[in-house]
């Protein structure tokens, strides 16, 4: 992450204090306990304070989503994730994970018709409502997400 790709994050990445930088294996499985040490180190930052719950929704949908979409449940491939925090703007958390990606503009809203009824697909939406600033790089392979 040296360099910050063009767009509307409003980080200045010279400034960024990475606090964490980890991958997880492409298993479900593994969720859970990098979301639990993730928190962790969210709540020592204090960049985010009061926002917590926003972030652990928001983090583990972008996780189940590079797990599930990216990785296809393979074990054997990984997911990077850094999270970062700059005390002026907030914490930005970026997940990339190995798999060609996606189109935002493709993925349907739950919100409406049958899709209202499906037991999958809010996880997008879930991030967006939950999250500052969302965008996503590497043709879609890559979620950047800003909590202020």
């Amino acid at each position: 992450m040296a360099n910050q790709p063009a767009g509307k994050c409003e980080f200045d990445v010279e400034n960024l204090i990475p606090r964490l930088d980890l991958t997880v294996a492409g298993d479900v499985d593994g969720i859970d306990p990098v979301v639990q040490q993730i928190m962790s180190v969210v709540s020592a930052m204090g960049c985010a304070e009061g926002k917590e719950f926003e972030i652990e929704t928001a983090l583990r949908e972008a996780l189940a989503n590079a797990v599930v979409h990216g990785c296809k449940r393979d074990p054997g491939k990984q997911v990077q994730i850094c999270v970062s925090c700059d005390e002026a703007s907030g914490m930005l958390i970026v997940i990339r994970d190995p798999g060609g990606g996606f189109d935002p503009a493709d993925i349907p809203s739950p919100t409406t018709g049958e899709n209202l009824f499906r037991a999958h697909g809010r996880g997008i939406y879930l991030i967006n409502q939950l999250m500052d600033e969302v965008r996503f790089e590497r043709g879609g392979a890559e979620i950047w997400m800003l909590k202020r």
